[in-house]
């Protein structure tokens, strides 16, 4: 375990339970680690589900296995397993996941296809099968006795290279009903979810149709995991997905126009936001948060390739991490990210401090002010690229050392 992160929040929040969820974890001891690493989740009966998976073409058979089984929307269980992602493995990593849906399934009675499964990890290596029934057979044990996993000894057990447990929780009022979201996430490195090692679950009590719970995720991860990245590189095993219990027992939301859907659709968004942020403030190595809004693109979606550029470019990055108000490296992102864009209307600030605009340095330009910005643990870089009403924001971090250290020792 490596030494917390700088940006990571005080605490661990306060989160409700969710009725209809519990929730086991075990020691499978997939690495030489003293620390549960399989979590095992329960849905009540009319669980339903939808979820995001990773656009990578070498995907985990976990992932593939969540693919097909969220075209059912309905959810009675979940795995999770830390420190081995079960990607290019070949027929032993199927055995595997097969083994785990069949031990899930002759437990609880429930359908294999109500069963969703999640790997992170180590690239490469086949999930040891005897571990992971081993592991089941302890969180089995847990469950039937009702001892719950608390939330934050949840999202402890899926994490690999974090240093922080990720949790994050809401409330929205849905019709007569109060509803409660809450979610963990783990993420620190191989972070661009083009759906980051990313994976996230959120759990609602909620009454909300499958289809329409995939519509609301899908808008809440376009402004949230769609919108962070670390190093630019997407990993074989990201998953998003989230559950809906029904337990509340408000009317179902179907469409935009039940009551109550913007609220829920707000708070889920709330939740995902947060994960995000938190998986950011734990890149590896990261000693700043960093948030790139980019405005006055030809649209919105032109403002967010031209942010990813920004915040995906390492000169970027390590100018912040060296405190160096290197603007002239922020306008080389904006050049080559073949978005449409004008040099003589682009303008550049660190903070609140404009240093470019009109295709040159602002006239009188003082770096203290930068300078001063740059110091802090959350910098802000804001482009105005002149065009038209498109905007965007994506959070990134820093690139230090730390992180070359933590990859370059990660298998070893």
């Amino acid at each position: 375990m490596h030494d917390r992160s700088p940006l990571a929040p005080e605490k661990f929040p306060k989160l409700p339970d969710i009725e209809g969820v519990r929730l086991a974890t075990a020691r499978a001891q997939y690495k030489s680690w003293d620390r549960a690493d399989l979590l095992l989740g329960e849905f009540s009966e009319g669980t339903v589900v939808a979820g995001l998976t990773t656009t990578s073409k070498c995907p985990s058979p976990e992932v593939e296995w969540c693919r097909a089984a969220l075209a059912g929307g309905k959810a009675r269980a979940l795995v999770v397993n830390a420190g081995n992602s079960n990607a290019f493995t070949g027929r032993r990593g199927q055995a595997a996941c097969e083994a785990i849906l069949d031990a899930v399934a002759g437990e609880l009675g429930v359908a294999r296809e109500e069963i969703f499964l999640a790997s992170t990890g180590v690239i490469g290596v086949p999930l040891p099968e005897d571990k992971a029934k081993d592991g089941l057979r302890q969180a089995f044990s847990k469950l039937s006795v009702g001892s719950d996993a608390s939330w934050l000894h949840a999202a402890s057990t899926i994490m690999t290279t974090d240093t922080f447990a990720k949790g994050a929780g809401a409330t929205a009022v849905v019709g007569d009903r109060t509803v409660a979201v809450v979610g963990i996430a783990k993420g620190s490195g191989m972070i661009a979810p083009d759906m980051a090692t990313m994976l996230a679950f959120v759990f609602t009590d909620a009454a909300v149709s499958p289809a329409y719970l995939k519509t609301m995720l899908a808008a809440a991860a376009d402004l949230s995991f769609h919108a962070i990245t670390v190093d630019s590189d997407t990993s074989t095993s990201d998953t998003l997905l989230a559950f809906a219990t029904g337990a509340a027992k408000n009317a179902e939301i179907t469409g935009p126009d039940s009551p109550g859907a913007d609220a829920l659709q707000a708070a889920l968004t709330q939740v995902c936001r947060d994960l995000a942020q938190q998986v950011v403030r734990d890149g590896e190595g990261a000693q700043k948060l960093i948030a790139v809004n980019v405005e006055g693109a030809t649209d919105d979606a032109s403002a967010k390739r031209i942010a990813l550029s920004i915040a995906n470019s390492p000169l970027v990055k390590t100018a912040v991490a060296g405190e160096d108000a290197n603007w002239g490296r922020v306008v080389m992102a904006v050049g080559k990210a073949g978005e449409p864009a004008d040099r003589d209307r682009l303008s550049v600030r660190f903070g609140d401090t404009v240093v470019a605009k009109e295709g040159m340095v602002v006239d009188g330009y003082d770096e203290a002010p930068v300078a001063a910005h740059l110091k802090g643990q959350e910098i802000e870089i804001g482009v105005n690229i002149g065009l038209g009403q498109g905007r965007a924001t994506v959070w990134t971090c820093d690139l230090t050392h730390g992180y070359i250290s933590i990859n370059a020792d990660y298998r070893s």
